[in-house]
Formats: C-alpha cells, sequence, structure tokens
C-alpha cells in the first residue's frame, strides 16, 4: 500500500495477518515490521517441521483474512525463506561507454538473469544507479481548467495505452487470434496521446504537462571510497555452500565478461565477500589438522624409540580417515568447517587404539615373544579394552549429533562425523594395526629411562592404595573446587572474532533525503577509511533493488545507509577489528543527526541483545529509554544503541464527515488523489511503455516544484456528486504531524531491541548478567517484559542442549560398560572418572582467558569419553589380572605398571594434535582455541588423577562387590 504509514499499516494489515497465522501449529516466534507501505511478517517454525506444509498453511490462513485487508493493499505474498543470511559478495560494475541507466540495466537485466541460472544464488540486488522511467509530470492549474483530475488522467492513460486480447475468429477457413493494440510505440505518440474531456473532445495529454524520458525518482545509492558506483550483491540460497557458490559466480561472471553478452569493455571488480574469510577458515583448520598428526605421530616415536612401531602407529591415521570420508558422502556430508574441526578434534583419537595396541605388543615383544605371537596374545588380552574404549566415545557423541534446536542442526555433522572416524579407528586398530606388528615389527629397544618414571608412579601409587581416604578426599576436594570455578568463568556462545571486515550501519532521522543520507555517508566514508590497514570503504544507501527495477526493501529506506570496509589480513595490521572499531567510535560519533552502529550480518556475532515487548506501546518506549541510558554507563559495553523507531514528519489529511458526505466525496478518494498527485500510482497498476525485451513504467504525477508547496494539495479536485470537481482543502484539514518511522513486533507485541557491543574480553553471560544487576533493569515495569533474543537465545538454548546431551551421554556410556563387562558394579568406577576433568578444564579456559560457549563445552564433551578411556584400560587389566587369580592389591599395581605408558602416551598425542588449535593462529582460529584449551587443561589434570584415584575407586567397588556377595551368601538360598 503506496505511502501507507506504519501506524495505519499495523492496525489495518499486521494485526490481522498475525491473528491469522498464529493458530497454526509448530510456530516458534512470529516477527513483523512496519514500515511506510509494506508489511513484513516472518514465522519461524520448529526445526523440522514441513516447510512446504509449513507455507500451504500460511497461505490458507492470510487468504481466508484477504476480505477483512484494505481493498487497495496489493495482493499478500507468502513464500519460504530460500536465502541464507545477507549479501556474500558484492561487485561493482563499470563501462566508460555507457550511462548509468545503462549499466544499471545491464545489471537488472543480463547481470542478473546470468547469476541467478547458477546453482545456489538465491537472489541478486543492485545498489546505485538508476531506473528508466517515463513521467507524466501534469500542471494541476492546467488540469483543473480543462476540468480533469490527476486520478481521472491516471485512468485515461492506463486504459487507452494497453494491448489487450480480443477473443479469436474464424477468418478465411482457419482460426485467428483477435488482438486489440492501443500502446504508444514512441514518446511522440505518447504525448499526443488523446485525454478526453468531461464536456466532451479532447487534448493531447501533453497539454496537461510535460511528458519525461528519464529515470525514476532515486530510493539508494552506492559509494566504493566516496564515489557513486552501480554494484550489485549476491545472495545464495539455504543449503548451499558459500564457498562453492562463490566459486561458481566468479567463474559466471569471468564467462559474462569474455563473451558477447555484455558490451565491450565492461568490467565486473568484486570488492568484498564473506566467502574468503569462511576459505582461509577452511585452510587453517585443515592446516591445524596436518600439524595435529605430525605430532601426535613425533609423539609416539619419543615414547617407543622404534620407527616400525611409530610408522605402524602413524597408518592408522590415513587408514580411518580415507573410509569416514566415504562414510561422509554416503550421509551426504561436505568438507566444512564443522565436519573438519570433528576431523581435527579426533586425529589424537584415531592414533590412540592404534597405540594402545602396539605398546601392548612391544611390551609381550620385550616379554621375550617373537612378534608373531606377542601380537596374537596382546591382542586378545587388550581386545576389550579397546573395543570398550571406542564405544564409550561414540557414546558420547551421538547424543550430541541428535540434540534438538538449534544446537542439533549446528553440531549433527559434527558428531556424526565424529562416531565414524571413531568407528573405522577402531575397525583398524583391532584388524589391520595386530597383522602389521606381527609380519613388520621387529624387537624394540628397552627403554630403561621408563623405569623411573614407573617407580615413582608405583611409589605414588601403593601411597594412594594405603591410604584411600585421604586420596579420596583429595580427589574430592578438586572436584568441589572445579565446580566453584565455574560462577567465576564468564559464559557466551562464541568469541569475537577477526573477519578482517567493519560493517557499520546508520540511520538518520526519518524524512531525511537520500541527497542528505548519501552526504553524509561520504563524511564517514572518510573516517572510515583512516585506520592502517583499510583497503576500500563501501557504502550501500537505501533499499536495494533485486533485478529488473523491482525495490527489495522498505520505500521509506533513504534515511538508512549499510558500511562495508574491507580491512588488510590480521598479519598485516596492528590492530585487531574490534580494537579498531573501537578507536573509530569517538570520531563517527562526532557526524551530527547520525545514529551509527558497529554490528554484523554474518549470523552469530557474539554482541548483547536486549529485547523488550509490550502492549503497552506508552510504557514500553519510555522505559526502553530509561535502560539505554543505563545501558550506555557500563563500561564492558560501548556502541549501545536501541532500535526504537524516531518519529518521522508527515502530512495529516483529516477528512471531515460531514462535509466530504455533502460534496459527495470518499475517504478513498481524497487518499488516493492525494498518492498520486505526489507518489504516481502503484508499480503493477501504471501504464507501460513496451520496449523489446522489457517495459518501461509511465508514472504521473504533479511537476516536483508544485509538490513542495501546501496549497497544491488542498486545491487538488475530487470528484464529487454530479460530477462536480471539489478542492481537496474544502473536503478535508491537512495539518504537519509525526508518526513512527518503523514499527517491530515480536509474537504479536510491540518490541524495542537493544544492542551493544562488547569490550574485549567480556563474555556475553557477564554482560548479560551486568545489565540484568541494573537498577533500572530490576524496575521494568509490569506491562513491560524481557525475552530471550539473539546470542543469548541461542547460548540458552546451546547450554540445555549440552546439559542433556552430557546427561544422555553418561547413561549410554553406563550401558555400553555394562553389556561389555556384564557387571553392574565395576562400570561405576570408570564412571567416577568422569568429574575429574571438569575442573582441569575450567582451570585451563582461566588461565587462557576463555569463556565457557559453544567450543568449550564441546572439549569438555570430549573430555567425558577420554577420561573414560583411560579409566577402561585401568579397570579392565585389573578385572584380568583377578580372574588370573592375582590379588587385588597387586593386581592394581600391576594394571597401573601395564597401562601407565598406553595412557600416557594417548595423552600426551592428544595434547600435541589440539596444541596448534590453542595458539590461538589463523582465521576464525579465536573460536577453535577454547575447545583446545578446555581439552588440554582438562587431559593434563585428569590423566594424572586418574592414575591414583581410580585404582583406589576400584578397591572401594571391589569391597563393596565382596560385601553383597558375603551377604547374599549369609542369607542363603531361598525356598
Amino acid at each position: 500500500q503506496v505511502g501507507a504509514a506504519p501506524s495505519e499499516l499495523e492496525t489495518q494489515v499486521t494485526r490481522k495477518v498475525e491473528d491469522a497465522v498464529a493458530g497454526i501449529g509448530n510456530i516458534e516466534h512470529i516477527v513483523s515490521t512496519v514500515v511506510e507501505g509494506a508489511s513484513t511478517t516472518s514465522i519461524e517454525f520448529v526445526l523440522g517441521t514441513d516447510t512446504d506444509r509449513a507455507v500451504n498453511d500460511v497461505r490458507d490462513a492470510i487468504s481466508r483474512i484477504r476480505q477483512d485487508l484494505p481493498a487497495d493493499v496489493r495482493e499478500p505474498t507468502v513464500s519460504r525463506v530460500d536465502f541464507a543470511g545477507g549479501p556474500f559478495a558484492t561487485y561493482t560494475v563499470s563501462n566508460p561507454n555507457l550511462t548509468v541507466e545503462q549499466l544499471s540495466w545491464l545489471v537488472d537485466d543480463e547481470i542478473s538473469r546470468s547469476l541467478l541460472s547458477v546453482g545456489g544464488v538465491g537472489q541478486v540486488q543492485r545498489s546505485g544507479g538508476v531506473d528508466r522511467q517515463i513521467t507524466v509530470f501534469l500542471d494541476p492549474v492546467q488540469v483543473e481548467a480543462l476540468g480533469l483530475t490527476v486520478d481521472g488522467v491516471n485512468a485515461q492513460l492506463r486504459s487507452r495505452n494497453i494491448d489487450l486480447p480480443g477473443g479469436r475468429g474464424d477468418i478465411g477457413a482457419s482460426e485467428q487470434a483477435i488482438r486489440t493494440l492501443g500502446s504508444r510505440q514512441t514518446l511522440e505518440q505518447l504525448r499526443e496521446l488523446p485525454i478526453g474531456l468531461p464536456r466532451g473532445g479532447s487534448v493531447p495529454l501533453s497539454r496537461l504537462g510535460h511528458i519525461e524520458d528519464g529515470n525514476s525518482e532515486p530510493r539508494q545509492a552506492a559509494l566504493l571510497n566516496g564515489e557513486p558506483v552501480v554494484a550489485f550483491s549476491v545472495v545464495r540460497s539455504t543449503g548451499s555452500s558459500m564457498v562453492e557458490v562463490q566459486d561458481k559466480v566468479e567463474e559466471e561472471l569471468h564467462r559474462l565478461e569474455h563473451s558477447d553478452s555484455l558490451p565491450a569493455g565492461t568490467k565486473i571488480t568484486r570488492i568484498r565477500t564473506n566467502a574468503k574469510f569462511v576459505e582461509l577458515s577452511y585452510h587453517a583448520t585443515v592446516e591445524h589438522l596436518m600439524l595435529g598428526a605430525a605430532l601426535a605421530i613425533l609423539v609416539i616415536w619419543i615414547f617407543l624409540k622404534d620407527w616400525r612401531a611409530a610408522a605402524i602407529s602413524a597408518v592408522a591415521m590415513p587408514l580411518s580417515m580415507i573410509p569416514t570420508f566415504f562414510g561422509m558422502k554416503a550421509l551426504g556430508y561436505t568438507l566444512n568447517n564443522m565436519s573438519l574441526l570433528a576431523l581435527a578434534l579426533v586425529i589424537g583419537i584415531l592414533v590412540d587404539d592404534a597405540i594402545v595396541e602396539v605398546e601392548n605388543i612391544v611390551r609381550h615383544i620385550h616379554m621375550g615373544k617373537t612378534p608373531y605371537n606377542a601380537s596374537l596374545e596382546a591382542a586378545d588380552e587388550i581386545g576389550m579394552a579397546v573395543v570398550g574404549t571406542t564405544f564409550t566415545i561414540i557414546a558420547v557423541f551421538i547424543p550430541v549429533a541428535f540434540m534438538g534446536g538449534i544446537p542439533g542442526q549446528f553440531f549433527k555433522q559434527f558428531g556424526v562425523t565424529v562416531a565414524l572416524a571413531v568407528w573405522f579407528s577402531l575397525l583398524v586398530a583391532r584388524l589391520l594395526t595386530p597383522m602389521m606388528c606381527a609380519y613388520f615389527m621387529g624387537v624394540p629397544p628397552h627403554d630403561e629411562s621408563k623405569g623411573r618414571v614407573m617407580k615413582l608412579y608405583e611409589h605414588l601409587l601403593k601411597w594412594a592404595l594405603h591410604h584411600r581416604l585421604a586420596t579420596t578426599f583429595l580427589a574430592g576436594v578438586f572436584f568441589v573446587f572445579g565446580l566453584s570455578l565455574f560462577p567465576l568463568i564468564p559464559k557466551s556462545l562464541i568469541p569475537q572474532i577477526d573477519r578482517g571486515e567493519l560493517q557499520m550501519t546508520l540511520e538518520m532521522q526519518p524524512g531525511t533525503t537520500l541527497e542528505e543520507t548519501t552526504r553524509v555517508a561520504k563524511q564517514l566514508s572518510e573516517v572510515l577509511a583512516k585506520p592502517d590497514g583499510t583497503k576500500h570503504v563501501f557504502v550501500a544507501v537505501g533499499s536495494p533493488t533485486t533485478g529488473r527495477g523491482r525495490n527489495g526493501g522498505d520505500s521509506g529506506g533513504v534515511n538508512k545507509a549499510t558500511f562495508y570496509v574491507e580491512l588488510a589480513p590480521r598479519s598485516e595490521r596492528k590492530l585487531s577489528q574490534q580494537e579498531i572499531e573501537h578507536n573509530l567510535l569517538p570520531e563517527v560519533k562526532k557526524v551530527a543527526g547520525a545514529r551509527t552502529r558497529f554490528g554484523t550480518t554474518h549470523g552469530l556475532s557474539g554482541a548483547l541483545t536486549i529485547l523488550l515487548s509490550s502492549d503497552d506501546a506508552e510504557a514500553l518506549e519510555p522505559y526502553s529509554d530509561k535502560l539505554l541510558v543505563a545501558m550506555r554507563q557500563l563500561p564492558i559495553l560501548y556502541d549501545v544503541q536501541s532500535s526504537a523507531a524516531l518519529e518521522r514528519p508527515e502530512l495529516l489529511v483529516k477528512p471531515d464527515p460531514d462535509r466530504a458526505a455533502e460534496q459527495g466525496v470518499t475517504v478513498s478518494q481524497i487518499a488516493r488523489t492525494a498518492q498520486l498527485a505526489t507518489l504516481g500510482d502503484q508499480e503493477q497498476n501504471m501504464a507501460k511503455f513496451d520496449l523489446p525485451g522489457r517495459q518501461i513504467s509511465i508514472r504521473v504525477q504533479l511537476d516536483p516544484q508544485r509538490r513542495t508547496s501546501l496549497e497544491t494539495l488542498q486545491n487538488l479536485k475530487v470528484v464529487g456528486a454530479g460530477g462536480k470537481l471539489v478542492p481537496l482543502g474544502a473536503v478535508a484539514d491537512i495539518q504537519p504531524g509525526y508518526g513512527p518511522a518503523q514499527i517491530d513486533r515480536y509474537d504479536r507485541r510491540r518490541q524495542v531491541k537493544i544492542q551493544a557491543n562488547l569490550t574485549k574480553g567480556i563474555a556475553l553471560g557477564e554482560a548479560l548478567e551486568a545489565v540484568h544487576k541494573l537498577p533500572e533493569f530490576k524496575a521494568m515495569p509490569e506491562t513491560v517484559r524481557e525475552q530471550p533474543a539473539g546470542d543469548a537465545e541461542i547460548q540458552r538454548d546451546v547450554f540445555q542442549g549440552f546439559a542433556f546431551a552430557m546427561g544422555s551421554a553418561v547413561l549410554l556410556i553406563y550401558g555400553v560398560l555394562v553389556l561389555l563387562y556384564a557387571d553392574f558394579l565395576h562400570p561405576v568406577t570408570i564412571m567416577l572418572s568422569l568429574p575429574l576433568s571438569i575442573g582441569g578444564a575450567l582451570v585451563a579456559l582461566i588461565l587462557a582467558g576463555q569463556a565457557l560457549g559453544l567450543y568449550a563445552l564441546i572439549g569438555i564433551v570430549m573430555l567425558m569419553g577420554l577420561v573414560t578411556k583411560n579409566a577402561i584400560l585401568l579397570v579392565d587389566y585389573c578385572i584380568m589380572a583377578q580372574e588370573r587369580g592375582v590379588p587385588r592389591e597387586e593386581a592394581v599395581v600391576q594394571s597401573g605398571d601395564a597401562r601407565m605408558r598406553p595412557i600416557l602416551m594417548t595423552t600426551v598425542a592428544m595434547i600435541a594434535g589440539m596444541m596448534p588449535i590453542a595458539m590461538g593462529v589463523g582465521a576464525g582460529a579465536e573460536v577453535r582455541q577454547a575447545m583446545a584449551v578446555a581439552v588440554i587443561g582438562g587431559l593434563i589434570t585428569s590423566t594424572m588423577l586418574t592414575l591414583l584415584v581410580v585404582p583406589v575407586v576400584y578397591t572401594y567397588i571391589d569391597d563393596l562387590k565382596e560385601w553383597m556377595v558375603s551377604r547374599v551368601a549369609l542369607r542363603g538360598p531361598e525356598d
């Protein structure tokens, strides 16, 4: 509804649409945005909902209320959102031989059509340039003198300049279509188009004003380093790979440039792309994976001092990886950052099973056995333990893969990839490693230095066994200490990431013209270009078009702009992206009348969002203003902004019911006359000028100079009773006023969103807690409530999802151990080792300055499997030794002697595999670093504690088992 105010649309359209769709099942949230002339309602469904059925349900709901919507509202469109985020790449188009209008049409036509044929491209948006339009500028004095109205002239132009079908007829023994051709072919013919007069006769259209073949009123612009450009951005469709789509787009644009499809001299230049960071992050993960593998192999060689043993263990990596890749392909998975991160995480685990097998075989060879016999006997001895350790890790990650909500979608590939890799490593360790050892192993040298380490451990183990209560108490103290750290460690979804690109939004006072917004954008571009390491600044002002001149956003967006500042790689500049933003903020805030905010469109941002909603708009906005002021006083936040809409100036046309009725004038006549005079008709209702391959709209409106006068608007004529022309001012009062420029709604309530960036080193949870402690927040009116939103909402879902996954993993691990050992008590010994890893992980995170977030939780989940693995190796040997008749104390000591080295080897190999990630080097390393730090810290403490505490707990459980057996024996068989 062109020109409709947001407050009108909210009542007449938005609320009715929201009420209509609210009864549909599986709805998560309903979010509406109302701006001048447009109401958009987005419906978020629960993950897993059939989207085709959901679209049909929404379409049916809207069709049922169509008659309740204003008649002049465009037909509502219902579509599934197939776009993955915002534009991921932007290009400029230049040609010295073409005009701006020709360049614009080149983007809208040839380039858009070519790119939309590329798989994965969802939309092409043009920024800058112009749209060709034929405009009929009417002279209101001349129109009135001839007894016409603006509405009447527009209606005659539409009905006289048109081609229509005329049926068909049988002429000359053949069936022929009948076409009525009324459209004008040239601008001169259009000028001579006769317009009928009320009293008979006609005048040419040119008599009523002047006709111009030019451009429509610009509603958007694009600047590159302060200079106007014609640019276009590419939006990918949901489910497509950004890097793959980027490569295809580059290939298609290269083909276009070197084909006859584009005029000679046309140059297309890429100025920004998100795919570059994704690709750099991908390569960094691959490098970490390879380096981690090399370090793990080096650790094996250092421990075993035998190149054959090291080589056999190392071969387990590719032999496990290759079938994992085939499994991923069969499941439809791709080598993305999440699946690669999974492989980087398990790189140390892939050799663990092989290390345990090889080390045990080496130990048997040192007993004097041949490699062949040692391989057979050692593999048989260690088999149950290896199977148990592998299945516990699978049991840990399968619940992660099947978490619900966003975490589940995010980690499905991750969990399944880990499970696949570990499963294939088990097959390699059980089937191939013993065979290779049997035929390729020599007699490795016996390392006497390990005897000294072993003696120290044996001394500590015997002390622990003789002081079981003290050992258990110390372990309990460490566990409680670890839990006490939990409130102290900052919580965050993801850390702040240096992507090498600044993004900033600008909002001027509503009513600001495009020219003024562009002027301020140029001024801000100069400010943003100052820091060292800045390559260029691109600005998109207003709303981009989405092909063939269609506006892709709100019609009132000329007071807004988005800045993209490309930075040099992190290694080539001194300051981080966040530091540059912080330094620029004072300079940016000096620009008068500009509301600016640094942010990102890359999904998870790490920023703070406080969403307030209420049915009482009069209470919501004043309270949000108070909270905004209070949040700006917090030193841990910067660039705090509110989405509360600024008021825009309006001209309020208030019809007088009595006078309008006397003159036979309706409210819709008054509104349509004002609309046509100032804006023209709606796009789909305009007359068209046909050219080969395209149609050009013909807009009818008043001369621009006349539109600036309030008097002209008051003197516009509408047709009253009996065909009498009535001045608009005679039936309505016209006066200036103010109204909201934009209305945001969340779950059918008015909403205000307060967003803030976090000072370096501040976690999201810490910032959220600080806001909740503010007196202004605690004084929230009863009619206003906070809604979880943004990263905070996802963080809540992630923590809940991981809590459920970890609980499920504990039950699965216990079930696996019970099945393996056919015993309900000894698995408890292994399970009690799980808490030993928590304290070390949290201490490591605090010492490294990392927050407990998404990736740190992954590391803790991994620790559950690794700690269980070490405990299984110890307990399994104890059980076997006791079954052979070895006394319990001696069996426990033998277990430590036999299993300490493989436990240390697997632990150090895992730590070595994690070290490249923990160093935090490479693109996107910030998000992976916390995971590696948590794993390394947890492994160090849990390994030391496991080697001492698990044997002690084993003796307690064995005592309990003997007591239970004795009680059963005393009771005797029941009759």
